[in-house]
């Protein structure tokens, strides 16, 4: 009998997209797909749907009504609906009843986890090159990577309950390619990149393809640990901005949150505010080793950090813009920071 496997987080493209391709491998009988909405796009004939809210433990009838033997977990994500309180407590509270639905199901076999590079933070003394070993000098503060590093622990948790799972956590760095959704990716089609002033960060990316196919091997049967998931080479986000035919604005640090949020009200759709720790990876950067991924796991990315940067661009960004229009859009940006500004706000009320 072939394998029953359970994918969370269906409703985004990446989980649609990874259901899809597992349910064709001719080792897997079964895929059920949940979520709490239903995927905009529906799902193929060979996945079976039901919605469920990772925040109930109705997740348990579902393992047992199928008889799963292996469970991937995409819904760990920085992006939702119904604000920052709703997405952690799907990412949290939805991972804990996932965890305890899997520590009842005696059938279970296999758990993968999707998780992030953010748990690593960015900070200015970090190494030049950080490993699975590393630990992190604090907690992230809050956000996507504060609910990543929880999840993780309760995951070790697990893994400790049931020494006869394989689990596997999969830290990716940020993911591009032409179906990106991700704030990094929201970022790259700004009209005009905000930067740190005196700070080019190095930063990493992994392809969509090179992402489901780590999946899939981790589903299937690859050695379970805790891999970094990254394509080969660095970027600087100088390089990056020269690609998309940007322009920068180089700002003092206290200032890049609120121009970020202001920039963002020029590009559609804008409905996405910079987390800390975009603000954290766009000012310090982050570089991680994947020599794990390659001798214990057994896979190379096939894109590299470069080429899945010049996929993103020649599917995602739009092009360079025209004067006339970054004119309009760098007189509007002065516009906005003139009336956040307190100083310049003083300078011009009458004595």
């Amino acid at each position: 009998m072939g394998k029953v496997v359970l994918v969370t987080g269906v409703a985004r493209p990446l989980g649609a997209r990874f259901a899809e391709r597992i349910a064709e491998h001719p080792d897997v009988d079964r895929v059920v797909g949940v979520d709490a909405v239903p995927p905009p796009a529906g799902l193929p004939l060979g996945v079976r749907y039901a919605q469920v809210d990772p925040r109930r433990p109705a997740i348990a009838r579902v393992i047992a009504e199928h008889g799963v033997d292996t469970v991937v977990h995409l819904n760990v994500t920085a992006l939702g609906h119904g604000g920052r309180a709703a997405v952690k407590e799907s990412n949290v509270i939805g991972s804990m009843q996932l965890l305890g639905a899997c520590q009842q199901a005696p059938g279970l076999r296999r758990l993968v986890v999707k998780s992030t590079t953010a748990v690593y933070g960015s900070a200015p003394r970090d190494p030049a090159v950080i490993g699975e070993r590393t630990q992190p000098k604090a907690l992230p503060p809050g956000g996507f990577a504060r609910d990543a590093a929880e999840v993780e622990g309760y995951v070790r948790g697990f893994a400790r309950r049931r020494p006869d799972v394989a689990v596997t956590v999969l830290r990716f760095a940020n993911i591009l390619g032409p179906d990106g959704d991700t704030p990094l990716a929201a970022y790259f089609r700004l009209p005009v990149l905000p930067t740190a002033f005196g700070h080019d960060p190095r930063l990493q990316f992994v392809h969509e393809e090179d992402a489901l196919e780590v999946l899939r091997l981790a589903a299937l049967g690859a050695p379970p640990g805790t891999y970094n998931v990254a394509g080969d080479g660095v970027l600087l986000l100088s390089q990056c901005a020269r690609r998309l035919g940007r322009p920068t604005v180089p700002l003092l640090r206290p200032a890049l949150g609120l121009v970020a949020q202001l920039a963002r009200r020029l590009a559609a759709p804008a409905d996405r505010a910079f987390s800390q720790e975009q603000l954290q990876l766009l000012t310090h950067g982050r570089v991680v080793d994947t020599a794990q991924l390659r001798e214990g796991f057994g896979h190379t990315p096939r894109w590299t950090t470069s080429e899945t940067f010049a996929d993103f661009v020649a599917h995602c960004a739009p092009g360079p813009l025209p004067p006339e229009r970054l004119t309009a859009v760098t007189d509007r940006l002065t516009g906005l920071l003139d009336g956040h500004h307190p100083t310049r706000n003083q300078e011009t009320r009458p004595r």
